[in-house]
């Protein structure tokens, strides 16, 4: 997420950037507003085998473990909404995902999805991606001058509720949550990664957009490591 962080800050270039990723542990991931004090705390992670962070983007507690995380950086004018590129990008997902073999569909409009918890996974906000009626995908995003972000994690099996049983306090339990093992068992996490990433590059190729393997240069490697320094800041992880 420092990578984004950074990237976001690179869009001046006028490059887009998607970028699939997983974690090197469980990590939970709070919102960018989201208020935890007093229902998680650094001990009662620790003692759940959870690490922490708190993302760039907005939303609510989502646990990073068995899933694959994507971001999106672009250039964005700052005085255009937001919404149509959450739209966009959203819809270039479910592309991505159906020719992938993964039947999703958008969640519809409904009442607006506090981001004060309990988790992420609970139930979608609209534009969000569902499989059967259950969160598939979680997203969030941030706007920073004429940059967006937006990032998410697509769930390879169902962990969250790690989160309920991590917290201090009582929790509801946790809905399950569709997962791309419960549509197609046999494919390994790897296999789901290269699906993804070839039905990804096969839509932009369609679009007429020119891909490529993006390589950092070294201001903004060293971006990414001024921004790491930041999320790592137990001040901003646990400032709410």
């Amino acid at each position: 997420m420092a990578t984004d962080l950074a990237l976001l800050g690179a869009v001046r270039t006028g490059h887009a950037v998607w970028r699939w990723y997983g974690w090197a542990s469980p990590t939970v991931s709070f919102g960018r507003h989201e208020r935890v004090t007093g229902r998680y705390t650094p001990a009662s992670l620790e003692a759940a085998g959870l690490a922490a962070v708190r993302r760039p983007t907005g939303g609510r507690a989502l646990l990073h473990a068995r899933e694959i995380t994507y971001s999106v950086t672009l250039p964005w004018p700052a005085d255009r909404p937001w919404r149509p590129a959450y739209d966009a990008i959203n819809r270039l997902l479910t592309d991505t995902l159906r020719d992938a073999g993964i039947p999703v569909e958008r969640a519809p409009a409904g009442p607006a999805v506090r981001p004060d918890g309990p988790v992420c996974f609970d139930r979608p906000a609209e534009g969000e991606l569902i499989l059967d009626g259950r969160k598939l995908v979680g997203s969030a995003v941030w706007r920073q001058g004429d940059a967006y972000l937006q990032h998410g994690s697509i769930l390879l099996a169902d962990d969250q509720h790690r989160l309920v049983d991590a917290a201090v306090i009582p929790l509801p339990p946790a809905p399950a949550a569709a997962t791309l093992t419960d549509a197609i068992p046999h494919r390994s996490p790897l296999e789901h990664l290269t699906a993804l990433e070839q039905s990804l590059a096969s839509r932009l190729a369609t679009a007429g957009a020119t891909c490529g393997a993006f390589t950092p240069d070294a201001p903004l490697r060293q971006a990414v490591e001024e921004a790491r320094r930041g999320q790592r800041d137990p001040g901003w992880i646990w400032r709410h």
